[in-house]
């Protein structure tokens, strides 16, 4: 089908394809789709230009948590090669100090063979209060961080807690821009989302209800279709 649209998708921290299964699955009519590799770096910046190695010259670009913070690495890169933008439970601020505190904790407990406690200690930033000791939700969760492994969490880690303040290029940003959030997100808060959506020219914020962090898994089949209208508008 050579008519869908190249679209890039960047997961969070300790996520896999599983993370973009739904989408995968119900966008594949309108979108060629593909994933970042996050696992072989540990700066954003490397992330973002090993991502624009193996994008087409021009794409769609998706991405939650992490994901979008490696978008404003590449929009810094590369800003004409992105047609679409789509930030989902991200922010552009850097990380507030309690916030690195809290990571270098967790990085040590990983260093220290203590990778089931780093998980645990997850579940209330990634999902849904109602969520955390629902089964389906919580395997989901850790099924993808066991994939990803220690290693590579410290990785993610470090690329994370050193990234930059965005804020200042959110004003250049002219590609159609659409900003999703979980109402009940506790990791990255709807009023980031907010301030995002107000900084970055025409975008639009979308929030969805009953939902966590981890949007593209707690509520799928809203956030695919708020997806598809962002791909498919002018």
């Amino acid at each position: 089908m050579p008519d869908r649209i190249p679209l890039v998708l960047g997961p969070g921290l300790m996520n896999d394809k599983r993370l973009w299964e739904h989408q995968f699955a119900h966008l594949a009519d309108i979108a060629d789709m593909t994933m970042v590799d996050t696992t072989k770096d540990d700066s954003l910046v490397d992330m973002a230009k090993r991502m624009l190695e193996a994008a087409p010259p021009e794409f769609a670009y998706a991405g939650l948590s992490m994901g979008g913070y490696m978008a404003f690495e590449m929009m810094r890169l590369a800003p004409g090669r992105v047609t679409k933008l789509a930030l989902l439970d991200t922010s552009a601020r850097d990380d507030p100090p309690e916030r690195t505190a809290v990571r270098k904790e967790m990085i040590g407990l990983a260093e220290a063979g203590d990778y089931d406690t780093v998980k645990k200690n997850s579940l209330p930033i990634l999902l849904h209060p109602d969520r955390v000791d629902d089964p389906t939700y919580v395997d989901i969760a850790y099924g993808m961080a066991d994939r990803i492994g220690p290693k590579v969490f410290i990785q993610q880690m470090t690329a994370i807690m050193n990234r930059r303040d965005s804020r200042p290029i959110l004003g250049d940003i002219d590609t159609p821009t659409t900003v999703i959030c979980g109402r009940q997100d506790q990791g990255t808060p709807l009023e980031v989302s907010e301030e995002m959506a107000e900084m970055i020219p025409n975008a639009r914020l979308c929030v969805v209800e009953d939902c966590g962090h981890l949007s593209t898994i707690e509520q799928p089949e809203a956030v695919t279709a708020l997806l598809r209208d962002w791909l498919t508008y002018d």
